[in-house]
């Protein structure tokens, strides 16, 4: 089991928003014709068809997940983009069609260190960098997430998955920001490190060799492959006033209800209002997936969006479950929580 010095938590104070609007830049699903269907804990939704203007482009998907979020606190907006896909063309295109402005982003948040998420960031610094902030900060959950990820490829074969390049970034005027304790940004915050304390153990088939910190193996130490066990991998949330939480999982390798309880244990808040984004249940077994069903619903969330990695196995169980809570997402869609 991970272990993570608890030693010099700052303290910690989570901001309200009155509004926040949650884009999905890229998902594993593009569906043109999914219709605008209200819910009464949503002030809206929209799911983005034909482009105005652009009828000879269409949004595209791939295994990954990006998402836009903006927020509203007194009038004053806050912006930033969390995760960027696997590749630059896809998330730089849709980016680009749902006409999202660079100019208006105040800073960029990546959740953990797997190539689905980050593949995309540097050639999306690249198209778009002269355009944000001169001051940019990358929040990220640990230094961990700049190592090296190694997977199976078809016959077993390991080979490397990539790393962020750290540097590449610092020379595009990025800053990493490492936050291992919850994080406090303009409107949102971050978890920090993610305790695991449910039923859940953690998912993904990644691996990892070297380091040096204080929660590595004596494995990983001699420098073998092991499993990786995500300890950067952080949640990002907001608290709209009048309705409670929002947790946005990302991937969710360290477990659904590890995470929401996490945002809940920083946060103070017990109200649990949406939870949104990939729970990485597509290859769990239904007999875990009916046990992360039995706790979610325990924790009695008004809004479930599963994106990415979920699975269809855990969205027919959740839509049979728990069907006043499912609200579905594509690529393009919009949800509004708030006034």
């Amino acid at each position: 089991m991970i272990q993570q010095n608890p030693a010099a938590a700052p303290a910690f104070k989570p901001p309200t928003v009155d509004q926040l609007a949650v884009r999905v830049v890229v998902d594993s699903h593009h569906e043109r014709f999914i219709p605008d269907v209200p819910h009464p804990a949503l002030a809206k939704i929209e799911h983005t068809r034909q482009i105005k203007g652009r009828q000879f482009s269409t949004l595209a998907c791939e295994w990954g997940l990006s998402l836009h979020l903006s927020s509203r606190k007194d009038g004053v907006g806050a912006q930033y983009m969390l995760d960027f896909g696997f590749t630059p063309d896809i998330v730089n295109r849709n980016f680009d069609l749902l006409d999202i402005d660079a100019k208006r982003i105040d800073g960029l948040i990546l959740s953990h260190g797997h190539r689905d998420h980050f593949g995309g960031l540097y050639g999306f610094v690249s198209q778009f960098r002269n355009h944000m902030p001169y001051d940019l900060s990358l929040y990220v959950g640990g230094e961990d997430i700049f190592r090296e990820k190694w997977i199976k490829a078809p016959g077993n074969e390991i080979v490397s998955w990539g790393a962020i390049d750290k540097v590449a970034l610092t020379a595009r005027r990025v800053m990493p920001v490492c936050c291992p304790h919850a994080q406090v940004l303009e409107g949102a915050f971050t978890t920090g490190f993610i305790p695991r304390h449910s039923f859940e153990t953690v998912s993904g088939g990644s691996m990892v060799a070297e380091g040096d910190y204080d929660h590595f193996t004596e494995a990983e130490r001699q420098g073998r492959l092991v499993q990786d066990q995500h300890p950067d991998e952080h949640a990002t949330c907001y608290i709209v006033q009048g309705r409670g939480l929002v947790v946005i999982t990302s991937c969710g390798h360290v477990g659904l209800i590890n995470t929401i309880k996490a945002a809940m244990a920083v946060s103070g808040i017990d109200k649990l209002h949406a939870v949104l984004g990939g729970f990485h249940l597509v290859t769990a077994p239904q007999e875990y997936i009916d046990q992360t069903v039995r706790e979610l619903k325990a924790l009695a969330p008004d809004v479930v969006v599963p994106m990415h990695c979920t699975g269809w196995r855990f969205i027919d169980t959740l839509r049979r479950e728990m069907p006043e809570t499912y609200v579905a997402a594509t690529v393009g869609s919009q949800f509004t929580f708030g006034a």
